[in-house]
């Protein structure tokens, strides 16, 4: 937050801050890749492993999710581009669901001459101060 947002993010980090994304296909049915989610309750934090998200000009943090039985997954099968997903990605409120972990799969029930997905994400910080 204070690479992105300078001196004005000690204020707003005096609150709890979310990262919320909004994601839909701008097309179709969606068959090829779709996007699915993980019940945050079933996701232990050692299931997440800290990976450097590089960019030109600084360098962050992401973190990949460690494969576990105990993780419930969902999709919405063949979404269309009326409907989006919205994910709470992150919350710093150490008393909720802190990170969403969600992926691209292949489904092994879709066509093999399916149109290749095409989506777009939407990524907002959430301040309450």
């Amino acid at each position: 937050m204070r690479d992105l947002l300078g001196h004005e993010a000690e204020h707003l980090l005096k609150g709890s801050v979310q990262v919320i994304n909004l994601w839909r296909p701008i097309r179709g049915p969606l068959r090829d890749a779709p996007l699915a989610v993980c019940d945050a309750t079933t996701v232990a934090f050692t299931d997440f492993v800290p990976s450097d998200l590089v960019y030109r000009d600084r360098t962050g943090e992401i973190y990949r999710v460690r494969d576990n039985p105990a993780h419930r997954w969902f999709y919405v099968p063949e979404m269309q581009p009326n409907e989006a997903i919205l994910i709470k990605c992150y919350d710093s409120a150490p008393d909720k669901a802190r990170f969403t972990a969600h992926s691209a799969f292949e489904d092994p029930t879709a066509p093999a001459d399916v149109l290749p997905r095409e989506s777009i994400e939407l990524r907002t910080l959430v301040f309450h101060v």
